[in-house]
């Protein structure tokens, strides 16, 4: 019976690293996006909101594997 709960927690701690990895590549885009050369090229990917949605993901994620008992 604990080993379920402890490999469901692991799975919440990868989802929230994954989702924060996801938040950082998403800020690195903004980042990008932001310091083109030519302002008129326009971009097609939402990255400030990924980075949010990521973000939320992965407290929802940490704070529910924080609360497994």
């Amino acid at each position: 019976m604990w080993g379920f709960i402890v490999t469901m927690q692991l799975q919440l701690w990868l989802g929230a690293a994954g989702a924060a990895v996801i938040a950082i590549v998403s800020a690195l885009g903004e980042h990008r996006r932001r310091k083109r050369k030519r302002m008129d090229d326009v971009g097609f990917m939402p990255w400030q909101l990924i980075q949010v949605m990521a973000m939320l993901a992965a407290v929802i994620l940490a704070s529910v594997a924080l609360n497994m008992r």
